[in-house]
């Protein structure tokens, strides 16, 4: 298939690499210059691993190029729109400027037939529109979620878990659309099974819906995962009170096989570009819908999982048993999650930030993300090695769960700072170990203190 890639940021790049590898000819196009001169030399502009193989695959093979000029998209039968849609400023709701922007300047290089796919994420009520304009230059809608997950979006996007098509005419629990034409439809979610043929052949389960639906999962899916993270913490504030530990308790839920162990991890919390938005974009959307307890529910979340940064300063000042105001405090970790650069909503940062206004040196270290952050955030300090961080620190803060910090020795740590407490913002560390070298550990949820 002939495949063009609209939009190559984050999601769009590993898209257009993944595509290139299942053996089509596919051209990225974004209206950013540096961004396309990165990828055409097979250098991905964000840290995801297996990308740059996969980009250096498809180039060398001759089945993977980019560009800036959206008339390179004529050539092909299938577009896909992977355009970012970020939080509107001041408001919860969902930015679709560059949506719009994309299928216009693609619709002129459009073939009577092609075939678009919506794979951004966007508030449910918005494809349906979508296809009517597309209908005027006699394409096709298919509304197709990603799935993504940041540090494993390559397997993510080459062994899914289930493929959704969104489509304009559906029969979905007994409920026929009547919109849209049946035989196009038809031939449309043909193309993407061709396109997809070799996940499909693999088994991976492909489920037809409406685009309401199709849209609703994605950010349905999302903003569930952050209810659950939510609510793990919000246990652990009443642990705290109860002098309970909250990962004895996460490990029990984890063990029901009605709850399931995946986000329960107690901490700091959620952030990034995709959890927060969706879920202030839900809470928008349901407030438009008039469905007041839904919207409650989705806020009360956003609440709680803000209040995560206030629990670790006062964290920090427990380790400091005073104000952070005149201290030195090594911050472990700037991204938003491991194995990733992104510094978007990232609950590490504004932490670090809090602390700084609050009169406190900030010496910040990432394994990957210090060069991000430090164009997002330059008032910050930052290092690049843990050594050059907590030389000399009142405290530190281990923010970001990497690997590498979890597996720190304490004993050789102690000889570099000035004192021996910790704040384990994301309960990860082995306490007897730490506390066995003389440590004060201080963690959201867990009984305190937390030394021999």
């Amino acid at each position: 298939m002939r495949i063009s890639v609209i939009g190559c940021g984050y999601l769009g790049a590993v898209h257009a690499a993944a595509m290139a590898s299942l053996g089509h000819q596919v051209i990225g196009i974004d209206p950013d210059p540096a961004k396309i001169a990165s990828l055409s030399s097979g250098r991905a502009p964000f840290f995801e691993p297996g990308l740059p193989e996969l980009l250096r695959q498809g180039l060398d093979g001759g089945r993977l190029s980019f560009t800036t000029s959206p008339s390179a998209a004529a050539a092909n039968s299938v577009h896909f729109i992977c355009v970012g849609t970020p939080q509107l400023p001041g408001s919860l709701g969902a930015d679709l400027t560059a949506l719009d922007t994309a299928t216009e300047e693609l619709m002129p290089h459009l073939r009577p037939g092609g075939v678009v796919v919506g794979k951004s994420t966007v508030p449910v009520g918005t494809a349906r529109p979508l296809a009517a304009r597309l209908a005027d230059a006699h394409a096709a809608l298919i509304w197709n979620p990603e799935f993504l997950r940041e540090g494993r979006a390559v397997a993510d996007t080459l062994a899914p878990d289930r493929i959704v098509y969104g489509l304009a005419t559906t029969t979905a629990r007994g409920f026929a659309n009547d919109t849209g034409d049946s035989a196009s439809t038809a031939r449309a979610a043909g193309s993407l099974d061709q396109v997809y043929a070799r996940l499909l052949e693999s088994g991976v389960p492909r489920l037809e819906m409406s685009y309401e639906s199709a849209e609703l999962v994605k950010t349905s899916a999302n903003s569930y995962l952050a209810l659950r993270v939510s609510f793990i913490n919000a246990i652990s504030d009443l642990a705290d009170s109860a002098g309970a530990d909250i990962l004895d308790v996460a490990a029990a839920l984890r063990l029901d096989e009605r709850i399931g162990k995946h986000f329960l991890n107690p901490g700091l919390g959620f952030g990034g570009g995709c959890l927060p938005k969706d879920l202030h974009a839900l809470t928008s959307r349901a407030e438009q819908l008039d469905a007041p307890l839904t919207a409650a529910l989705l806020s009360t979340a956003d609440q709680i999982n803000v209040s995560r940064r206030a629990r670790v300063v006062e964290l920090t000042q427990r380790a400091l048993d005073g104000p952070v105001a005149g201290s030195r405090l090594a911050v472990l970790g700037l991204a938003f999650k491991p194995m990733s650069d992104d510094v978007r909503n990232s609950q590490s940062i504004l932490v670090a930030e809090a602390l700084a206004a609050a009169g406190a040196k900030i010496v910040a270290t990432d394994p990957r993300a210090v060069e991000t952050a430090r164009a997002a955030h330059p008032a910050l300090a930052y290092t690049g090695t843990v050594m050059e961080a907590v030389k000399d620190a009142d405290a530190i803060l281990l923010l970001t769960e990497w690997p590498e910090y979890r597996e720190l020795d304490p004993t050789r740590l102690a000889s570099w700072t000035r004192t021996r407490q910790v704040v384990d913002a994301r309960c990860v560390l082995d306490i007897p170990t730490w506390a066995a070298a003389g440590w004060t550990v201080h963690a959201p949820g867990r009984p305190v203190p937390l030394n021999v």
